[in-house]
């Protein structure tokens, strides 16, 4: 959030808004997301919007920088078991944050603010849990190479982003 000058921004109108935007991205998609329609459902002015966020990708970025798309998973006691454990809650529907990212993943190619979301939200995350995992498969004595690592970061992010439904075209 901006530092303008002027009254204080209140907290509460921004995790509101902020929350209607990932209601919006999550059940319309990127394309849908606009201030109208952000200020209209949260009963709150265009002004308060862009008072917080220039444009609707930094507002994007914002909030879905806040999810927890990636959770390490507890020691399953190998690579095979803990790697199926990291994508085992991709077997079930996406909830509301997942949906929410997935709408910005072709968007991101073009929007910087788009893609630095991502990269905090999933990108960085999924890095760490892939290493955490090779660093546990290490401790077991099965040493996985740096690059074989790296490779399968790439594959299971790119699961991911292949694997999420996009909104239906209007």
């Amino acid at each position: 959030m901006s530092g303008t000058p002027g009254r204080p921004l209140s907290a509460e109108l921004s995790e509101q808004l902020l929350s209607v935007a990932v209601d919006i991205l999550a059940e319309e998609g990127w394309g849908k997301l606009n201030s109208d329609r952000v200020a209209a459902r949260a009963h709150a002015g265009k002004a308060g919007i862009y008072r917080r966020w220039p444009t609707m990708a930094a507002m994007a970025r914002t909030a879905v920088g806040r999810f927890t798309l990636v959770r390490v998973p507890a020691d399953q006691g190998s690579l095979r078991e803990d790697l199926a454990a990291l994508v085992d809650r991709w077997r079930r529907p996406l909830d509301r944050e997942e949906r929410a990212a997935a709408s910005l993943v072709g968007a991101a190619r073009h929007e910087e603010d788009l893609r630095a979301g991502l990269e905090v939200a999933l990108v960085r995350p999924l890095a760490e849990a892939v290493q955490t995992i090779g660093a546990r498969a290490a401790e077991r004595g099965h040493e996985v190479p740096a690059a074989r690592l790296a490779l399968l970061c790439s594959v299971i992010e790119a699961f991911w982003c292949s694997a999420t439904p996009r909104p239906a075209a209007p």
